[in-house]
């Protein structure tokens, strides 16, 4: 399988928390996508491992991601080692994303900070040929970080228009019914169950919206520039 984006996750509703609305625009627009977690989320106050696995296969279903798969590292306890790595660059090469998009450094959760330089690295070894894993070497031109939670310090270079998709990241969101606002579900109250934290993700979506004149958005951040044929604005012909 060949894809031109995957979404690299700590835990199952990382990616849509932070990109979902921008994997349902990319594959209602003809784009393929996959989806890795990274952990089964076993650690989760709320939902058990297979309540989770279930609740992310309908998650995928609804943002149309051709894919997801669990690489099965431990929750709590990423890292960005040797050995962690070697369990990810099998995936890469399977799936040959043209880019990654990953978790951004300076999040809330510590496996969040992790999974940024675990999947960075992990996609530079990829390409190397003397990593054996039976597979052919790939290393994808680009990745790309997303807040699955809180944004750092730093102004994002890039936030995408997903107002028409917003209500789709919404909806795989709820997918996710063990973990996040919903009041019929028996478990212990956390914070990202809580109603505010759930009003939290049209507000976040808004304020980037409104950072570049549109309804709604997602930043995006880049470890090195970007190039692009014209500013934009000026992508047409005058």
């Amino acid at each position: 399988m060949t894809v031109d984006v995957l979404a690299v996750g700590a835990h199952p509703d990382d990616v849509e928390l932070g990109v979902g609305g921008m994997l349902h625009k990319l594959t209602q627009s003809g784009r393929s996508a996959a989806v890795l977690d990274l952990t089964a989320g076993e650690m989760s106050t709320r939902g058990s491992v297979d309540e989770r696995r279930i609740e992310a296969q309908r998650a995928a279903g609804i943002l149309g991601v051709a894919e997801r798969a669990i690489a099965s590292l431990p929750d709590g306890a990423l890292a960005n080692t040797p050995e962690q790595r070697r369990e990810v660059i099998p995936f890469l090469r399977r799936f040959r994303p043209r880019i990654i998009l990953a978790p951004m450094r300076e999040d809330r959760h510590p496996d969040h900070v992790a999974a940024h330089g675990l999947v960075r690295d992990a996609n530079f070894f990829a390409g190397l040929v003397k990593i054996d894993t039976g597979q052919e070497p790939h290393r994808a031109q680009r990745i790309y970080y997303y807040h699955p939670y809180y944004g750092g310090r730093e102004m994002p270079p890039f936030v995408v228009d997903i107002s028409e998709h917003f209500e789709a990241k919404l909806d795989a969101l709820r997918a996710h019914a063990s973990q996040f606002h919903n009041p019929a579900y028996p478990g212990r109250a956390t914070h990202i169950s809580s109603p505010e934290f759930w009003e939290s993700i049209r507000t976040k979506a808004a304020y980037w919206g409104d950072r570049i004149g549109v309804r709604y958005g997602e930043p995006l951040f880049s470890d090195g520039p970007a190039g692009i044929a014209l500013p934009p604005g000026l992508e047409s012909a005058p």
